[in-house]
């Protein structure tokens, strides 16, 4: 039984809790947050033990995980200090995306646990979805050939406007990481962002993007679109066939170039993803699967690399906007990409 802990029991923290609640290989141990009544009232829902203190619940309480859904600013201002925590504890660790608002934390707390050789992941839940599964089967069967081109669209409504780059640190994790989980990783980057009427931040942005493989692609992104409407749009495209992915989980088609049989995959409520939340409870199970089958750090999918390696696009993406649509280097990952791994999903 994997015993697990939850930092930070906001709306984020209590959808970790209930997953790891439901999960017959996990056992909700411990919930803590700093504020007293919001630790208590988790613990009450999920009976298990609250805390205002992660070092003291550490030191009292037997865990094997601990999640991170802290917020702070741009979702990932309070990620680094119980993250490194944990760490520091030897516990394996899951973290909220964005890993970290500042990318010199999301550096060390990547460098910490490697030193520790401890499992750090983070939930990108966009990738652990039928769809995105069946796109990785096609690209290693090779049925697109040689990649070309990627087109990614993830776009919501957020009225926040806490800092100028709220919209590319706290969204675009999703979005980038489902793009290098197609295509790998990223070399070049030039962005050009606007402001919607109205807005103070960037709100709106479009990324034009070069890939180590030599393929190319492009994302647009928006905090100012109704959520009525499909949030995401992806489509990969290679010299034999390409495939779109349509609001996130909803509808996948592939597209053989020499063929006009299509292979078109359309998600069930009863066999697939019944709802958006629960793309959360596929990206934890399959966290407690890895950590129960004792699967290497460095073969953790969606791993703190993985993350860090997503952040290190956006904050190119930011460098080249503050620089009047420069083209910027990316910085090359520090460490293998679990994407260059054999992946098993469920």
């Amino acid at each position: 039984m994997v015993k697990t802990a939850v930092v930070g029991v906001g709306n984020i923290g209590k959808i970790h809790c209930r997953y790891y609640r439901e999960n017959q290989d996990a056992e909700l141990t411990a919930v803590c947050d700093l504020i007293e009544d919001q630790a208590q009232a988790a613990a009450s829902l999920y009976d298990c033990k609250a805390y205002t203190d992660i070092e003291e619940m550490l030191s009292r309480e037997e865990i094997d995980v601990i999640s991170i859904a802290a917020a702070g600013e741009e979702n990932g201002g309070d990620h680094f200090e119980p993250a490194m925590a944990a760490i520091d504890a030897g516990k394996d660790v899951l973290v909220e995306k964005p890993i970290s608002n500042n990318i010199e934390q999301a550096r060390e707390m990547v460098q910490a646990a490697a030193e520790k050789n401890v499992r750090l992941v983070s939930n990108l839940n966009h990738r652990f979805v039928p769809a995105a599964y069946k796109g990785r089967e096609l690209i290693g069967e090779g049925r697109l050939g040689d990649l070309l081109f990627v087109n990614m669209k993830l776009t919501i409504q957020n009225p926040n406007e806490s800092s100028p780059w709220f919209h590319l640190r706290a969204l675009h994790p999703h979005s980038i990481d489902v793009i290098r989980y197609f295509a790998g990783d990223i070399k070049r980057v030039q962005a050009f962002m606007t402001k919607a009427p109205g807005r103070t931040i960037w709100s709106t942005a479009s990324i034009n993007l070069e890939f180590a493989s030599g393929a190319v692609g492009h994302l647009t992104g928006s905090y100012d679109m109704a959520g009525r409407h499909p949030i995401e749009y992806c489509e990969v495209a290679g010299n034999k066939g390409r495939f779109v992915i349509d609001n996130v989980y909803e509808n996948f088609t592939f597209y053989p170039h020499e063929s006009d049989e299509l292979l078109v995959l359309r998600n069930s409520i009863m066999t697939g993803v019944g709802s958006f939340q629960e793309t959360f409870k596929n990206r934890l199970f399959h966290f407690i699967q890895q950590v129960k089958d004792g699967t290497d750090p460095a073969q953790m999918e969606a791993s703190g690399a993985d993350a860090l390696a997503g952040q290190e696009v956006i904050e190119a993406a930011i460098r080249s906007q503050l620089e009047n649509g420069a083209v910027i280097d990316v910085p090359a990952p520090t460490t293998k990409r679990a994407e260059e791994l054999p992946t098993e999903h469920p």
